[in-house]
C-alpha cells in the first residue's frame, strides 16, 4: 500500500433528493366528464449509501469528491401513477469505515460486514396524491402532499483497519522489519524515527494454510493521547484490531517502563483498549548475548507473555507466530 494513496479521513457534503409532490387530479376523458380522484404519489427522493467493500483498503477515492448530490423524486401523475423515485447513490467504503455527523460529532455508524448497506443521508418521501384522502363525505378532494424535503449536510468518514494483530510501539522499534519477514508486506524501513507514515497491512501465514493479518501501525509518542506526533490519526486504528502486539527493542534504557508508557497511552486514548489481548516482543535480539537475555527476562512486567525475537536473523518468529495464532483462537 503506497503512503501517498492511503487515505483514511475524508470530509464530504451530502445532499439527498426531495421526495417528489403528490398530485392533485381528477379524472376527465370522453366518457367521464365528472371522475373522482386519481393523482398519484410522488416518488422518493435518493438516498445516499454507504456499502461495504472488502477489496478498498483506503478511503481515496473519495478524497477529491467533496460535494456529493442526490436526484429529487418525481411528481405523480394522473391516473394514479406514481412518480419515479430518484436513483440511490451508492458509495463503496472498505470495511472499518465510520461515519460521522460533522456538526455534532455523533457516529453514526460503522460500516464492518462486506456488502453490508447503510443510509448516510436519507431522501425524502415522496407526497400522496389526492387520491388518498378521498372519504365518503369527501369524494373529489382537491389537495395533496408535498414531497418531503432533502437533506445535506457535511459527514466524515473514518477508517478503522481491521486487522487481528496491531503492532504497538515507539518509532523505529522494528515493526516494519518484523512485518516484513512474517509477511509479504513491503513497507518502507530506515534507521530513524516516523519512517511509517500511514498503516501497512501483510498477510501473515501459519501452519496448515492458515493465516492471520497484522498491522504494521506508526510508531506512538509520549503524548500521543493530546494528539502528539501523528496522534489520534494512528491511535484510532488499534481500536479495531483483536490483539495488540507490544513491540520493543532490547537495546532500549528500560523495557518495562517504555511499555508502561504505551500502556497508558493507550488507556489516556480509550480505555477499552486495555481490555484487548496483548503480547510483548522482545525485537532486535541479535544485538544481545545470552547473559543480557537472561537479566532482560528478569525486568519483563508480568502477567503479560512474551517472546524475543530477531528479525533479522528470523530467530524467535515461529513461536512468535504460534503465540499469536493461539491467543487469537482461544
Amino acid at each position: 500500500m503506497e503512503g501517498s494513496n492511503f487515505v483514511d479521513y475524508v470530509k464530504i457534503f451530502c445532499r439527498s433528493g426531495a421526495g417528489g409532490p403528490g398530485a392533485s387530479h381528477l379524472r376527465r376523458d370522453k366518457n367521464t366528464a365528472m371522475g373522482g380522484p386519481d393523482g398519484g404519489d410522488g416518488g422518493r427522493g435518493a438516498h445516499i449509501i454507504l456499502r461495504g467493500n472488502q477489496q478498498l483498503w483506503t478511503l481515496l477515492h473519495l478524497k477529491y469528491r467533496k460535494h456529493i448530490h442526490a436526484d429529487d423524486g418525481e411528481p405523480g401523475s394522473s391516473n394514479l401513477s406514481t412518480g419515479a423515485s430518484g436513483k440511490d447513490i451508492i458509495l463503496d467504503v472498505p470495511l472499518g469505515t465510520v461515519a460521522k455527523d460533522f456538526a455534532t460529532g455523533e457516529i453514526l455508524f460503522e460500516i464492518t460486514k462486506e456488502g453490508e448497506k447503510r443510509i448516510l443521508v436519507k431522501g425524502g418521501r415522496g407526497g400522496l396524491g389526492n387520491y388518498n384522502f378521498k372519504t365518503p363525505t369527501k369524494q373529489t378532494p382537491r389537495h395533496a402532499q408535498p414531497g418531503e424535503p432533502l437533506e445535506e449536510g457535511w459527514k466524515i468518514l473514518e477508517l478503522k483497519l481491521l486487522a487481528d494483530v496491531g503492532l504497538v510501539g515507539f518509532p523505529n522499534a522494528g515493526k516494519s522489519t518484523l512485518l516484513s519477514v512474517v509477511s509479504a508486506a513491503k513497507p518502507e524501513i530506515a534507521n530513524y524515527a516516523f519512517t511509517t507514515l500511514v498503516p501497512n497491512l501483510g498477510m501473515v501465514q501459519y501452519k496448515d494454510n492458515k493465516s492471520f493479518v497484522m498491522a504494521d501501525l506508526p510508531g506512538i509518542i509520549e503524548g500521543a493521547h493530546e494528539g502528539k506526533g501523528l496522534g489520534h490519526r494512528f491511535l484510532r486504528h488499534i481500536e479495531r484490531n483483536s490483539m495488540l502486539l507490544f513491540v520493543i527493542p532490547i537495546d532500549c534504557n528500560d523495557i518495562k517502563a517504555e511499555y508502561e508508557i504505551l500502556l497508558n497511552e493507550l488507556e489516556q486514548y480509550n480505555p477499552e483498549l486495555l481490555h484487548k489481548q496483548r503480547m510483548l516482543v522482545i525485537s532486535k535480539c541479535d544485538l544481545a548475548d545470552e547473559e543480557i537475555l537472561k537479566l532482560v527476562k528478569k525486568e519483563l512486567p508480568k502477567k503479560i507473555p512474551h517472546v524475543f525475537i530477531s528479525a533479522y536473523k528470523k530467530e524467535g518468529i515461529d513461536k512468535m507466530k504460534e503465540m499469536i495464532w493461539n491467543t487469537l483462537n482461544n
